[in-house]
């Protein structure tokens, strides 16, 4: 019997899968149980911004294991403590308390709750073309196909159009016209629910598993304003896209913005205990100086887990993770995936900043038609099915999510092994091309 038979796998038809089993793992690079080793350019869920078995997370693991595997919430941690200081050092100004998950999607249920404590509004807006969970506030915020099958429209959740140059519903020719008229459209939105229900907005700083989608300049700026007028708690999901990838410790960096809670998971620790929080505002803070937050989890602030951060923070500084992730992005990944797209004419699109990038596959260029529906499997697939196998016969680990291509790699990655998996990718979407009328 093949054990991972006995698994129940999220996001999957259940059954025999014909995947490798990975037991090891070194730098840019995982093993399987036969001893192949594949280039991982997806960071598994991106979360391994400083790649696997890195040795200064591991040796803080074990350190901390050696003292103190676990703690309570309720008793004081040095080790979380020292965390969080950490992660308030990096972060935007005024958000200096941290309340610790054990995720991502944990800490959107959190986040959500601080606001509606905070102001005593119902209603909570996100973007389309967002991912923010699956638990039951999260998913129902989620503006992709993800959402569909758990949605029951009773979570308080609105939806908003953000700006997507490459498909505008604005009809956009710039991205001064794309920030301009989704700003537009978003005040609309605010007015038309009525202010004084909405408590939150959650955004993701930069669009991460829903396609990538980098907002053009002036667009943060624009929302937090927009929260500041009408008394809406802005909510930023860092989730994926904070501690580095973009090229910044946070993706709101790149417009100074300080949003009123910071949602974080994933790349803290580069993924190797489970640890994501909330970065809480000063004023929000203080609102729960004055009676009790009534919610808590078994494992906040797990001693592993924020062992891990502090051992991933202090060598994000000491190698330089930030400023290699911008130039990741600026002199590789970017001028590389553009040149595949210039040669390969299933690219539609290629978006991308820091060591966050996506090809956007499509069957015809002018119209713009995703290689693959929306939901396809078996021969609706096949493209994508024959694009992730070239990935996988070659040895690289693509992130493959509807019709597009993510390339997240570690962000220490070296120029070489770039160089290995954009040849990878070359070879791949040749296998896509081929599906071309």
């Amino acid at each position: 019997m093949d054990l991972d038979d006995l698994v129940f796998h999220p996001w999957s038809m259940q059954g025999p899968r014909n995947v490798p089993t990975l037991v090891g793992g070194s730098g840019s690079y995982v093993s399987d149980a036969d001893g192949r080793r594949y280039l991982d350019f997806s960071s598994q869920l991106v979360f391994t911004n400083l790649g696997h078995q890195h040795p200064r997370i591991v040796a803080a693991i074990k350190e901390q294991a050696d003292r103190l595997c676990t703690v309570a919430p309720a008793h004081a941690s040095d080790v979380r403590g020292e965390a969080a200081r950490l992660i308030v050092e990096v972060a935007p100004a005024g958000l200096g308390h941290v309340l610790f998950t054990t995720g991502g999607t944990e800490a959107i249920e959190h986040a959500v709750r601080m606001a509606r404590l905070f102001n005593g509004r119902p209603k909570v807006l996100a973007a389309y073309h967002s991912y923010h969970g699956s638990t039951t506030t999260s998913i129902h915020l989620t503006g992709d196909p993800r959402r569909w099958a758990s949605d029951t429209g009773a979570a308080g959740a609105v939806h908003f159009f953000g700006p997507f140059l490459y498909r505008s519903v604005f009809g956009s020719r710039t991205p001064e016209e794309e920030c301009e008229r989704a700003l537009t459209h978003l005040e609309q939105v605010i007015l038309l629910e009525g202010p004084s229900t909405i408590s939150a907005l959650v955004l993701e700083s930069v669009t991460g598993s829903s396609g990538v989608i980098v907002p053009p300049p002036g667009y943060l700026r624009g929302v937090r304003d927009l929260c500041t007028r009408h008394g809406i708690v802005y909510v930023a999901d860092e989730v994926l896209v904070g501690f580095g990838r973009t090229g910044t410790w946070f993706g709101v960096d790149h417009e100074g913005v300080a949003p009123d809670l910071m949602v974080f998971a994933k790349g803290v620790n580069s993924g190797y205990v489970p640890l994501g929080g909330v970065l809480v505002s000063d004023p929000i803070y203080e609102t729960f100086t004055k009676r009790p937050y009534p919610a808590g989890m078994t494992y906040s602030g797990h001693p592993l887990a924020c062992a891990a951060a502090v051992g991933a923070i202090g060598a994000m500084h000491d190698e330089g993770t930030v400023a290699a992730a911008a130039r990741l992005g600026r002199d590789i990944l970017g001028p590389g995936l553009t040149e595949l797209a210039e040669k390969h004419p299933s690219v539609g699109d290629v978006r991308g900043i820091g060591g966050l990038w996506t090809l956007e596959l499509v069957r015809d260029r002018p119209t713009k038609e995703p290689l693959v529906p929306v939901g396809a499997t078996g021969e609706a697939n096949a493209p994508m099915t024959a694009f992730a196998r070239a990935c996988l016969d070659r040895r690289l680990l693509p992130l493959l999510l509807g019709n597009r291509s993510h390339v997240a790699p570690p962000l220490n990655l070296s120029d070489a092994d770039a160089a290995t998996g954009l040849a990878v990718l070359d070879e791949a979407l040749a296998a896509a091309d081929a599906f071309l009328v």
